[in-house]
């Protein structure tokens, strides 16, 4: 397209302000115009198809981070979660467990059981539950019960924000490095309350986000790193109990330096 500063050639063509070529010619630039124009056309319309794809290319992946542990990278993950992530976070976990003082054939349900790395830290006179979105993960839990002969462990594919299981159902109910996995913590929250007995315990273990604000502004400076891996670092364990009925048992970190947090909680709904 030319332009001399004011309008452009078509748009002279378009006005009749271009006179028709000298007779010789055998054409005008009007008699042009049309086959111009289609090509012009066909071009806009494969730029705007380029477009289009790629708005719902973005549109698909922000809707995937919102979706539980649906990131493309979430279930890449397994081989390094099982190399590094139980030397992380097993001790802590055992350590949490074990404080519960689990009674004998309790009912209890783990939520995000992903591989399994936890089940060996409860007591082996009790029944468990666990359940993960991520199928690969599952499969993996699946084959070290079969592997340590569990017999009174389970594990089941469901969705954490929509658990499939009646009302006060389960004495106890965990939940590991999961909650800020989740498109709605608040959600799951709400789920893992509705499923524990009244006087049931809870306990989860998580990164919250820090009360001391330079902490909390370093660890959220990670979150668009951290948006893409599936999980977030701004959530603060006071969003996710507002208002539900819990007494407050115990918060602490294993240690000054850790990033994590164990709660423990009594559900006092009515019966």
């Amino acid at each position: 397209m030319i332009s001399d500063g004011n309008h452009t050639m078509e748009q002279e063509c378009e006005t009749g302000s271009v006179s028709k070529a000298p007779a010789h010619s055998g054409h005008s630039i009007r008699e042009r115009k049309p086959e111009r124009s289609a090509a012009k056309q066909q071009a806009s319309k494969h730029q705007e198809t380029k477009r289009t794809a790629k708005q719902s290319a973005r549109s698909s992946d922000d809707e995937t981070l919102h979706v539980p542990h649906a990131s493309r990278l979430y279930h890449n993950l397994v081989p390094a979660y099982q190399a590094f992530w139980p030397a992380i976070a097993r001790k802590r976990i055992a350590q949490g467990i074990s404080s519960l003082g689990i009674q004998p054939n309790a009912n209890v349900l783990e939520v995000g059981v992903g591989t399994g790395m936890s089940l060996q830290s409860y007591p082996k006179n009790i029944d468990i539950t666990g359940v993960d979105l991520s199928e690969s993960m599952l499969a993996e839990a699946t084959q070290l019960i079969q592997d340590k002969h569990w017999d009174r462990i389970n594990v089941l594919p469901m969705n954490a924000e929509k658990l499939e299981f009646d009302d006060s159902t389960f004495d106890v109910v965990t939940s590991f490095h999961t909650i800020t996995v989740v498109s709605d913590p608040r959600k799951m929250m709400g789920e893992v309350v509705r499923v524990c007995k009244p006087g049931g315990q809870i306990l989860i273990i998580n990164h919250f986000r820090s009360d001391n604000p330079l902490i909390a502004r370093v660890v959220d400076s990670a979150g668009n790193i951290t948006k893409r891996l599936g999980w977030r670092t701004d959530l603060e364990l006071s969003e996710v109990v507002r208002e539900f009925p819990l007494v407050l048992d115990d918060r602490y970190k294993p240690n000054p330096l850790s990033l994590f947090t164990i709660m423990k909680a009594t559900c006092t709904k009515s019966a």
